[in-house]
């Protein structure tokens, strides 16, 4: 019946609920458990999930437990026995890494190898969702589906949080002077999962039987609002609609993809990190994250639903090109942008090119 949520708006609520702190019940065959963000856990909750399971595990990514030279035996995931004795700051030392180097000594760290870890998996899929740290305290208990029922909670099965391919339907377009690019229109797309709103800005009057002068620009408020120099986002922005204005048509996406897709918290995180000495990449996987976490399918899609099937990309990014690619949309040519070097930036757009194949 359509007045229950679908798969897509439940995961939509257990994210909004892990950001209140709020516990989200995760299934997988005949397991179940409670999943709380480890940046939202309370002593209080903390106490009570132990009441039902004397044991929860703390689910870290591998990047995390590479960091805290813990064993990762699922790959990508670690299950880290949580101690009797520990309480919400020994958690929150493990999942965050704002004070490492001045207390490196987290360990010995027990963790688990055997037994499937397909709900630890999910529940760190649901926390990067979330825009939250990676990391999350996973209770399985036999109860999680009577209490779910009886409470209210927001119950998924492992399989659903797995990304699904989110549509972006059209809400307005107006006319839109602009001091670079002169007159154009600003489309607004609203995806379908309820997450935040992606833009469109269409310049001149593009003939969708050519390729079309295009940007892939994802939102940096550091670098776009406030013309920070540790990137070069601002730069490249504003000399992306100077090359549409001169070429008189191109269409600028920006996509909601602050800090590469962690979110402005996380990215404000990676930044205290690259304070202390550590590269891009480095300050992203301490945290536990992958270098780049964005969806660049949300681009093909926006230019489908403007009428475009091929594209000359403005971007140093081979990423972008391979993404727009399998999303359905014809590269023609890649136009290098290399602006914005500064010498608070070089080290920044070195490790790009070296870590992360930008071709600068």
């Amino acid at each position: 019946m359509s007045l229950f949520p679908s798969p897509l708006e439940r995961l939509n609520r257990a994210r909004a609920d892990l950001r209140m702190g709020l516990p989200v019940v995760l299934t997988a065959g005949e397991s179940a458990a409670l999943v709380i963000a480890t940046e939202s856990l309370t002593t209080q909750r903390l106490a009570d999930l132990r009441a039902l399971c004397p044991r929860p595990v703390l689910a870290l990514t591998g990047h995390r437990a590479q960091t805290l030279k813990a064993r990762a035996y699922d790959g990508d995931v670690a299950r880290v026995v949580i101690p009797e004795d520990a309480g919400l700051a020994w958690i929150e030392a493990l999942a965050n890494p704002a004070d490492d180097l001045r207390m490196p000594m987290k360990g010995p760290l027990k963790t688990l190898r055997d037994g499937p870890a397909d709900l630890h998996r999910a529940a760190i899929r649901l926390a990067k969702a979330a825009q939250l740290l990676p990391a999350a305290v996973v209770a399985e208990t036999p109860q999680a589906h009577a209490l779910a029922n009886a409470h209210g909670l927001t119950s998924l099965d492992a399989a659903e949080t797995q990304t699904l391919e989110t549509r972006l339907s059209p809400v307005i377009v107006a006319r839109l002077p602009m001091r670079l690019a002169g007159l154009g229109r600003l489309h607004v797309f609203r995806p379908d999962d309820g997450g935040t709103e992606h833009y469109a800005i269409e310049i001149g009057q593009p003939d969708r039987n050519a390729p079309v002068l295009t940007r892939l620009h994802s939102a940096c408020f550091t670098g776009d609002v406030l013309g920070s120099l540790k990137c070069d986002c601002g730069p490249q922005l504003h000399a992306a609609l100077t090359a549409m204005h001169d070429a008189g048509t191109g269409v600028l996406l920006y996509l909601n993809q602050e800090g590469r897709g962690i979110g402005l918290a996380n990215k404000m995180r990676a930044y205290s990190l690259q304070d202390q000495g550590f590269d891009t990449v480095e300050a992203n996987h301490r945290l536990g994250f992958d270098d780049d976490e964005r969806d660049f399918r949300l681009g093909a899609e926006l230019l489908r639903r403007m009428g475009f099937d091929r594209v000359r990309l403005l971007t140093n990014n081979p990423a972008k090109v391979d993404m727009l690619e399998r999303g359905g949309i014809t590269v023609t040519e890649r136009v290098a942008l290399k602006v914005g070097l500064t010498a608070e930036n070089a080290g920044y757009l070195a490790t790009k090119a070296a870590k992360s194949g930008h071709l600068l």
